[in-house]
């Protein structure tokens, strides 16, 4: 059996499968960790949904921000943007059956060593505090509560502090595991630069590269920083390499390091800048 990690697919559907058929992944034998946003840009986001769905046990994945944007939109809480591919899912005939799966997903799976998140933790966190605090989350989207909580999941702030509580506590966890790049040492967020670890504003770092970081006693897996693009370093494997604007779908074996790449089939998005 192998583990696979696989980046960001954002309804990439023909280049996931195609590199499955490089990985000769079989669903009876082999495991896929999928860093999030499997949906959003890309031509296929509803035949990616049903596919990844259809696994069961044998793909794991965590939200990202596209997949949570896809869950507010769909409860009303928020428009579609223009670059969105999201109405096939909303329009589809198992829409709730698909919504339900998606909202029941964790923001944070951990297995021995390896820690798969979307896009990172801030450095003030361990991996068991981690867990922990997106366990909180989970329990909001799975519970009754749930469309309280999509009404009121979009906001930069508050940052993260041990004191928050309510929504404000759920929302920046939610911040820093699905849209986490630039951060500083205490944990407060930097939003709006997304170009890659050289435009790093005063006082802010890569978060993978700050000294203090917790959460380096595991291998975190991540994605969404794509204009970092494939980069896999000591404790830590960023494997968005921006399939939608013209570069590959990477995926990375777990048990040895290895790594296996597709073509994407067309830019969808122009490169970041």
């Amino acid at each position: 059996m192998s583990t696979y990690a696989i980046g960001d697919i954002q309804g990439c559907y023909e280049e996931f499968r195609q590199l499955l058929l490089l990985l000769d992944f079989s669903p009876s034998r082999d495991r896929l960790w999928l860093v999030g946003d499997l949906v959003n840009r890309g031509p296929g986001s509803l035949e990616t949904l049903r596919y990844v769905q259809s696994l069961d046990d044998a793909a794991t994945t965590v939200l990202g921000n596209h997949d949570l944007h896809l869950l507010t939109v769909a409860a009303g809480h928020a428009r579609l943007h223009r670059r969105d591919t999201l109405r096939s899912i909303l329009d589809a005939p198992d829409r709730a059956a698909l919504l339900q799966w998606l909202r029941t997903r964790p923001l944070i799976h951990v297995d021995g060593a390896f820690v798969l998140v979307h896009a990172g933790l801030i450095p003030p966190w361990t991996v068991p505090q981690a867990l922990d605090l997106a366990g909180e989350v989970a329990a909001a989207l799975a519970g009754p509560k749930h469309d309280q909580f999509l009404r009121v999941l979009y906001g930069n702030t508050p940052d993260w502090t041990e004191q928050l509580t309510g929504w404000d506590r759920l929302r920046a966890i939610v911040n820093v595991c699905t849209r986490l790049r630039f951060c500083a040492r205490d944990g407060r967020l930097e939003f709006d630069e997304k170009r890659g670890a050289e435009h790093a504003p005063v006082g802010f770092a890569p978060w993978f590269k700050i000294p203090e970081r917790r959460s380096a006693t595991h291998t975190l897996i991540c994605g969404h920083w794509s204009t970092l693009e494939l980069r896999l370093e000591a404790r830590v494997w960023m494997l968005d390499s921006g399939c939608l604007w013209g570069g590959p779908l990477s995926a990375v074996r777990l048990e040895d390091g290895a790594v296996f790449q597709v073509p994407s089939r067309q830019p969808l998005d122009p490169k970041p800048r």
